[in-house]
């Protein structure tokens, strides 16, 4: 057996996609993207305004959710050989990490370390210090720190200064980024909620791996919101 992951590198690990996570949400709900749609239930719109904040989880939970799941589920078209690879459960605990992010800040989480100690306990169970998670452990270089979050983020690192669209090629590039960093905890990836057993059987199969897999992802954000509702309500 390999040597333990501490709490340490764990979080060394979270804090750069949990931050990174921001720029793209926040590409979702640009304003400037969404002229004339008032009507649409998008982030920025004035319909998504008179929704209730359940319906906003809601939202990055199907919309979101479907984007990253196909992303995520495209290791599968290899079957077992994909499987038995790290790939899969890196990108598909940068799917969570990123869909966590999204339901914390609905929820009103605002804080980074929380953040990061929300993504630990909902896809690692681990329950890690506080003081840990906010970087205040007297090892952290934020300058490092700094550099691989802009790295994750890529070309939505600026995204501030002007409108973005997500694509399916960008997502697909910034989860690929985030998951390649995750392989640097691969002990810990499998720990994540994932679909069903039958999901996972039809995903060792060529080509039509990917759609147990899709569906296996799908089943597995459920999971993640569930467990999501969970910590929140405790910590408050």
């Amino acid at each position: 057996m390999g040597e333990a992951i501490s709490d340490r590198q764990v979080v060394a690990v979270l804090r750069p996609v949990v931050r990174a996570s921001g720029p793209v949400l926040h590409a979702l709900r640009t304003p400037g993207r969404l002229e004339g749609l008032a009507s649409v239930r998008v982030p920025g719109s004035a319909a998504w305004e008179a929704m209730a904040r359940d319906q906003h989880v809601d939202w990055w939970i199907n919309r979101l959710g479907r984007l990253t799941s196909l992303v995520t589920s495209i290791p599968g078209l290899g079957g077992a050989l994909a499987d038995r690879l790290p790939v899969q459960d890196a990108l598909g605990t940068a799917t969570q990490a990123l869909l966590l992010t999204a339901i914390a800040e609905e929820r009103g989480v605002t804080d980074v370390g929380e953040r990061v100690r929300l993504v630990a306990w909902v896809l690692f169970g681990r329950d890690v210090d506080p003081a840990l998670a906010a970087g205040k452990d007297g090892e952290r270089d934020a300058a490092v720190e700094d550099a691989e979050t802009a790295k994750l983020a890529g070309e939505f690192s600026q995204v501030e200064h002007r409108s973005r669209h997500i694509t399916l090629k960008s997502a697909g590039k910034t989860l690929w980024r985030m998951g390649r960093s995750l392989m640097a905890i691969t002990g810990e990836l499998d720990k994540r909620p994932h679909g069903r057993f039958y999901h996972r059987a039809v995903g060792m199969l060529p080509v039509v791996g990917l759609v147990g897999d899709y569906l296996g992802e799908r089943s597995g954000l459920k999971r993640v919101v569930r467990r999501a509702d969970d910590w929140i309500a405790r910590a408050a």
